[in-house]
């Protein structure tokens, strides 16, 4: 296995950490995680037992990816940023002993290919951010996020669309939305970004 791993970072020996990945100082990869090629977790990253990451993904500095996180392919994690997985987080069980591990059930956050989650942002789990979306810095995402869509606020919201390069599509009336990056144009067809030629 040929992967980067600075001497202050702590990498279970039961990971998995794909070819050409870099992760760095301080970080903490738990047993179990599984990343692919060419990643990179930064400074002070947590990725947690089990979690999933495809190829060519961005962790960035102190973001905490909690179990059962799933990160498909280019996925952009931006500093500080939390995937949560308690949907109802308690210390201590009604009778007041001390949560254990069989006292909770875990869920996950799935962000699909190309998707990118801005510094400090929270996605609150179980929830989905759609492939090539945007969840723009300082947002909780409480609810799934379409692909493609751009979301911003506290709870956050859909203010736009964008493409795949993260540009913001203009809207030029009737459902139609054009990249000005590119020229390319989409359509919004039941609530879903489509490529198309007009």
């Amino acid at each position: 296995m040929s992967y980067r791993a600075v001497e202050s970072a702590e990498v279970s020996p039961e990971a998995t950490i794909g070819d050409g990945s870099s992760v760095w100082h301080l970080c903490q990869i738990r047993e179990g995680a599984v990343l692919g090629e060419n990643c990179v977790v930064g400074r002070g990253a947590y990725i947690g037992t089990g979690v999933r990451m495809g190829d060519n993904c961005k962790v960035q500095n102190y973001a905490l990816v909690y179990e059962p996180a799933v990160l498909g392919d280019g996925v952009f994690i931006g500093p500080a940023v939390v995937l949560t997985n308690d949907t109802y987080p308690r210390a201590i069980n009604p009778d007041g002993s001390l949560k254990s591990a069989s006292d909770w059930e875990a869920v996950g956050v799935t962000i699909d290919t190309g998707a990118s989650v801005g510094a400090r942002s929270v996605c609150v789990a179980p929830v989905r951010i759609g492939a090539w979306s945007l969840v723009a810095a300082g947002s909780v995402v409480t609810k799934d996020v379409p692909a493609h869509a751009l979301v911003a606020g506290v709870p956050a919201r859909q203010i736009g669309w964008v493409s795949r390069t993260g540009t913001r599509l203009e809207d030029h009336g009737d459902g139609w939305l054009v990249d000005p990056a590119s020229s390319t144009t989409y359509h919004v067809i039941d609530g879903q970004l489509e490529e198309t030629t007009q």
